[in-house]
């Protein structure tokens, strides 16, 4: 029998994401004291049928309520409030949400770590529907080795979505499904850079996990500098490139769009020296404030661009799907060696991709999240200006997941900077870690995790530990 909801749970059934509504409910109510430290939460199954939602939305809150340490649960146990969220005393303030507490302690750091979206946000009950219809309902030709490259029904959805959001054409056989973007770019270098000694071009300051398997492909790295218009060829020095790597949507790290006079010069250097350009479209779904622009291989006339995307930003990494777009010509060799590489997906979990594209909940899942990622974006750049901008140069968070500051003082050890903040609780990177040469110093915060109602005083004890540092 359902029990009676709490009287303080309204749900507004007209404005959706009920999983968020209720999410939201039983956070504040923690914070504002009004669930003390211990308190047992309802079951998941009764919570729901009182207030008349699935038990997966339930289940869903209370999932996100765990992965940011507002709930302890054990297996086999109830739920009970956390004691980090312990209620105050009387004439007390509220206690600050979880990403303010995380600095107190050293313990595993999540927060601001770049990189990582937001798990707890993962649509779990439509995956699960997506992924158990599929399991139970595979086709026999999807069955054996020849969709190792990917099965046509993902390929499809790939490309009715990259063409409709980033301006990318291509015809399904060019689409190839691998486990990560690193092994796309494993396999693409490999098959590109013919001889040791070829030369990449790499973006200054650039992605460190390319710089590394471009080296491994046997690449000589010639770093080219990248500054508010991204990649600068006519800065580029020495031979001409086989290859070249870039973020041209949103850089990464600085997080600068490539201007359409640096494309047009990219993709003309490419051609005339018969290089392949890999287009990393780096979590560029998320833009706040502007239309994503489109992709460098929608304006590729040569066939030039590879063109490499992934789902472990926009939904998570434990998926393990990420693709490659290639050239007409490179598709055949292109396929042959990632099969030879063993660089597959499981194939339910691309059936179960597909139809999570064409159901539109993909589309859904990037809408909520652009908008969550964008208040806790402006929020994180408003604190770190208001409480470090006197150590850090801040950026402008225009968009993606990660928000590059750099130090004043360029004398800086960012690196150590970097380790003994983390000792705090953080997970921040040192600028220094993505240049191949010298590097201005700063760090790398990441915004997926945090929550703007905590960032503020997160923000103001980073902006403490810095200057005690610099009296040292």
């Amino acid at each position: 029998m359902a029990t009676t909801p709490p009287v303080w749970l309204t749900l507004d059934r007209t404005a959706g994401d009920l999983e968020g509504q209720l999410y939201r409910a039983l956070r504040d109510r923690i914070l504002l004291g009004q669930m003390p430290a211990g308190q047992r939460l309802p079951p998941t199954r009764s919570l729901a049928a009182s207030i008349g939602v699935a038990r997966s939305t339930a289940v869903g809150a209370y999932e996100r309520l765990k992965a940011e340490g507002y709930l302890d649960s054990r297996m086999g146990s109830a739920s009970r409030v956390a004691a980090v969220a312990a209620s105050p005393l009387p004439g007390q303030s509220p206690p600050a949400p979880p990403v303010a507490r995380v600095l107190d302690e050293p313990i595993a750091g999540t927060a601001f770590e770049p990189g990582i979206p937001d798990l707890a946000a993962f649509p779990h009950a439509a995956w699960a529907r997506c992924l158990g219809s599929r399991a139970r309902a595979l086709r026999v030709h999807d069955l054996g080795y020849g969709a190792a490259c990917g099965i046509r029904d993902l390929q499809e959805a790939i490309l009715d979505h990259v063409a409709a959001t980033r301006g990318v054409s291509a015809r399904p056989e060019q689409v190839l499904i691998l486990a990560t973007t690193g092994a796309a770019i494993d396999v693409l270098a490999r098959l590109l850079l013919r001889r040791d000694g070829d030369v990449a071009w790499m973006e200054e300051p650039g992605y460190p996990t390319a710089q590394a398997l471009l080296r491994a492909a046997g690449a000589r790295l010639v770093p080219v500098p990248c500054d508010a218009a991204g990649i600068d060829v006519a800065r580029a020095a020495g031979p001409s490139p086989r290859l070249i790597y870039v973020t041209p949507s949103h850089q990464y790290p600085t997080g600068a769009t490539m201007s359409l006079q640096r494309r047009l010069a990219l993709l003309d250097v490419a051609r005339s020296s018969g290089a392949v350009v890999l287009e990393d479209d780096y979590d560029s779904e998320f833009q706040y404030g502007s239309r994503p622009i489109a992709a460098l291989q929608g304006i590729d006339r040569s066939e030039v661009v590879a063109y490499l995307g992934t789902f472990s930003k926009i939904l998570t990494p434990g998926l393990r799907v990420a693709y490659a777009v290639v050239p007409p010509w490179l598709a055949p060799e292109a396929a042959a060696a990632a099969r030879l590489r063993g660089a597959v997906v499981p194939v339910h979990v691309q059936a179960a991709l597909a139809d999570f594209i064409r159901e539109g909940r993909l589309r859904a899942h990037l809408r909520r999240m652009n908008a969550a990622y964008a208040a806790r974006m402006a929020a994180t750049v408003a604190a770190l200006r208001r409480h470090c901008g006197h150590v850090l140069e801040v950026g402008e968070g225009a968009g993606g997941l990660q928000l590059a500051t750099w130090f004043h003082d360029i004398s800086i050890d960012d690196s150590a900077v970097a380790e003994a903040l983390n000792a705090h609780g953080l997970a921040l990177r040192p600028m220094s870690r993505f240049h191949i040469g010298p590097a201005r110093p700063g760090l790398l915060f990441g915004i997926a995790r945090v929550e703007p109602q905590g960032v503020d005083a997160a923000a103001e004890r980073i902006g403490r530990l810095l200057s005690d540092r610099a009296r040292r």
